[in-house]
């Protein structure tokens, strides 16, 4: 049987191989500090996934109920579920409580019903390649380093490149479809800023259930207009609840929770890998062409958002 071992004194060898176990729990610290800066880059990118392939999703029953009745069904059930989930308090917030989930919710709605407007006309690709637009320009304006610009513009440029996704370019599309994509991304700038606001003004994810309601109640009569008992279809309705639950509840959850983290310029930048997350969903669902030219732009795109997200952390860091 092994002797146990003598308390050691701080000059004892002991006492000096203490040193290596506090630089492991420094690096463990480290380690955990380096997790907790990737973990809302991580949010992003799933939410990003969620979204664009809940949007394939929709393309396909959208000949059932028209790109109004899909964003009906999509922001009703992501309210319904999200009320359930959540239960939202109603009392003890302000008035400037209301206004900010207010506009979250219609921004949320306008940013729904353009860009499924523009993906009835125009494909999936091409549409989030100009929707994305308003986040980079988002970032550009908010953001006061000029490393943040330099990413942003060579986020742009892979943008411009996958603008040319089966060979048409910008000039093959739809100029309604396309007008519907700018639209969308717009409002889908003035959705980062009011999601980071409702963040920090409800707890959870309370501030976006109720916005979604509000995009709900929007968007109901508009759907019923143009849908009418469609909507009713039990197959369409489980589809509807399937694209709610990827393309709303799950990714506006994970957005909210990484605005919470994340700055807005940062955020925004991220956004431009959006085009690409689209273009992978419609070329494995809907089985839309990827060219060379398409990957080259991925490419792009990914390096500008692994540089923002660099340069925040090292900004972290200093």
């Amino acid at each position: 049987m092994t002797a146990p071992a003598p308390s050691s004194s701080p000059t004892t060898p002991a006492a000096q191989s203490a040193a290596p176990g506090a630089g492991t729990a420094s690096a463990a610290s480290a380690a955990r500090g380096g997790a907790a800066r990737s973990g809302p880059v991580a949010l992003v990118i799933a939410a990003g996934v969620s979204v664009q392939f809940g949007a394939a999703l929709a393309v396909t029953i959208m000949p059932r109920v028209g790109a109004v009745g899909v964003v009906t069904l999509r922001l009703t059930a992501a309210a319904i579920v999200l009320l359930l989930l959540c239960r939202p308090t109603l009392r003890g917030h302000s008035r400037s409580d209301w206004r900010t989930v207010i506009a979250f919710g219609i921004a949320l709605a306008g940013m729904n019903g353009l860009f499924y407007q523009a993906i009835d006309r125009i494909p999936l690709g091409p549409a989030v390649t100009l929707e994305v637009l308003g986040p980079l320009a988002l970032s550009v304006i908010v953001s006061r380093r000029l490393v943040n610009v330099l990413w942003a513009g060579l986020a742009l440029a892979g943008v411009v490149l996958l603008s040319s996704h089966g060979g048409g370019g910008f000039g093959g599309l739809d100029p309604l479809g396309a007008g519907f994509a700018l639209g969308a991304g717009a409002m889908w700038a003035a959705y980062i800023v009011f999601s980071a606001r409702t963040g920090r003004r409800f707890p959870q994810a309370d501030g976006l259930a109720l916005a979604m309601a509000v995009a709900a109640v929007i968007s109901l009569p508009l759907g019923v207009f143009e849908a009418g008992s469609a909507l009713l279809d039990p197959s369409t309705l489980a589809l509807g609840a399937g694209v709610a639950v990827l393309s709303s509840v799950l990714p506006y959850t994970l957005e909210l929770l990484a605005l919470r983290r994340l700055p807005a310029p940062t955020f925004a930048i991220l956004m431009s890998l959006e085009p690409a997350i689209a273009a992978t969903a419609g070329f494995l669902v809907l089985h839309q062409a990827m060219s060379a030219l398409d990957a080259l732009a991925i490419a792009l795109v990914i390096a500008a958002s692994m540089g923002a997200v660099r340069s925040q952390v090292g900004k972290r860091g200093e």
